[in-house]
C-alpha cells in the first residue's frame, strides 16, 4: 500500500471520530499536507508533513505509516510522529485552559431561592 485517500487515514489514526468528519474538515481548509491545503480525496504518502486542527487543539505530524483500517489507538499512535514545537504548543495551551478554569464554573439560567436572596440583600431590599 503506497497511497492512502487523506479522510481514510485521518480516520484511521483517530484524529477524526468518522470518515465524514475527516473529509468536511479537508473541505473547510483545517487540514494541510506539506505546506498546502488537503481535500480529503488527496493521496497521503509516508514521510508527508500533516498540519491537523481539531477539537482536540492543532497537531503538526509525520506521516509514518499508511493505513485505511481504524484499529485501537495504541496502534492508531504507531501511524504518525507528532513534532516537538507541536507537542509543546499543545501543552502549553492545556495550561492556559487549566488556569481560566474559574469563568467556567460561573452558572447559567435563572437564580437560585438562595441566590435571589443574597442578590436582595446586596442591592438593599431584604
Amino acid at each position: 500500500m503506497s497511497r492512502v485517500r487523506m479522510d481514510k487515514w485521518l480516520w484511521a489514526a483517530r484524529f477524526f471520530k468518522t470518515r465524514t468528519l475527516a473529509a468536511r474538515a479537508c473541505e473547510l481548509g483545517r487540514i494541510e499536507s506539506n505546506g498546502q491545503a488537503a481535500k480529503p480525496a488527496r493521496e497521503v504518502r509516508v514521510g508527508d508533513l500533516l498540519q491537523v486542527k481539531n477539537d482536540s487543539g492543532d497537531f503538526q505530524v509525520e506521516v509514518l505509516v499508511l493505513s485505511e483500517m481504524r484499529g485501537p489507538a495504541a496502534v492508531a499512535q504507531m501511524l504518525y510522529r507528532e513534532t516537538e514545537a507541536s507537542r509543546e504548543l499543545r501543552l502549553k495551551a492545556a495550561e492556559e485552559r487549566k488556569t481560566m478554569l474559574g469563568f467556567e464554573d460561573l452558572r447559567e439560567g435563572k437564580p437560585s431561592k438562595r441566590d435571589r436572596r443574597k442578590i436582595d440583600r446586596f442591592r438593599g431590599r431584604g
